[in-house]
């Protein structure tokens, strides 16, 4: 019985491990997430056209291609858009469009479950 109790607590202590990574990873998930979030408004708030964020995204989905969709890969394709979305010309062009609206682009999103 105490051999079967020292089982039992070895494989809670490994499930929570298991839990703890899987945080840890959605966290990271959520964070890289919300950057993109945020550039996508900064995007929207420069009236970018749908067609010119639909080739960033197709630009990004076309770079993780090979990958299988995955846990792993999830955090690959977000990276991959991110950097897309960075190095978006518009998003560069703002100085002289900045100094014509008052409004921030800095707006922070919320995510709630």
């Amino acid at each position: 019985e105490l051999q079967q109790k020292v089982e039992e607590t070895e494989m809670l202590k490994m499930e929570l491990q298991m839990l703890e990574t899987e945080r840890v990873r959605l966290s990271l998930v959520e964070e890289k997430l919300m950057d993109v979030l945020q550039l996508l408004q900064q995007l929207r708030d420069l009236n970018v056209s749908k067609r010119a964020l639909g080739k960033i995204l197709l630009s990004t989905l076309e770079s993780c291609r090979d990958s299988q969709l995955g846990k792993a890969q999830l955090l690959e394709v977000l990276d991959t858009l991110q950097q897309e979305l960075t190095a978006c010309e518009l998003l560069h062009k703002q100085p002289t469009e900045e100094a014509q609206s008052p409004q921030s682009l800095s707006n922070p999103l919320v995510i709630s479950c």
